[in-house]
């Protein structure tokens, strides 16, 4: 397994990556470099956190964890520089703003999921309260029947006979 200098791989993903987006086939190709391994390539750059597209040259292909990473990179850029960014990454400024937005809606709804779970947790809480008390219930119902046996039992055995017969009478 041949083994690539850093400066040949930054290279290869440089044509993968935007501006360019070229497909993995046409690179692989070209240099010579099995696809899986540029697949794998592309992998990483996405574990490591870099915005990679998907297997379509849109930006709306992108994984989520990628599209939170431009709008992350973005933030603190001024019009002239994010314009600057998006035609190097093969975007549209249109499309980190939606990007942006979601993010930001997302993040609102967090309160709302919070108070659904606490909720939850308090149905779930009283729930549970109910069931020990029936189990409680249940258990003494229980520990009442296996005394009164026990004592059916020893009477039985005192007198030899059963006490629920009517024979003597």
């Amino acid at each position: 397994m041949p083994r690539y200098s850093e400066e040949r791989k930054a290279a290869v993903l440089k044509k993968l990556l935007p501006p360019q987006n070229r497909s993995v086939v046409s690179v692989a190709a070209e240099e010579g470099i099995s696809d899986v391994t540029l697949y794998s390539w592309l992998k990483q750059c996405r574990q490591q956190g870099m915005p990679v597209p998907g297997n379509r040259n849109t930006g709306e292909d992108w994984s989520p964890e990628a599209k939170l990473a431009v709008v992350v990179e973005t933030a603190s850029m001024s019009e002239a520089e994010l314009s600057a960014y998006c035609r190097e990454k093969g975007l549209y400024p249109e499309q980190v703003q939606r990007w942006k937005e979601a993010c930001l809606q997302g993040a609102g709804m967090q309160p709302d999921r919070d108070k659904v779970a606490q909720k939850q947790q308090r149905d779930t809480r009283k729930t549970i309260k109910k069931l020990k008390a029936e189990v409680r219930r249940k258990d003494k119902a229980l520990a009442e029947t296996t005394s009164l046996l026990v004592l059916s039992k020893k009477l039985e055995a005192l007198y030899g006979e059963d006490p629920d017969s009517d024979e003597d009478i």
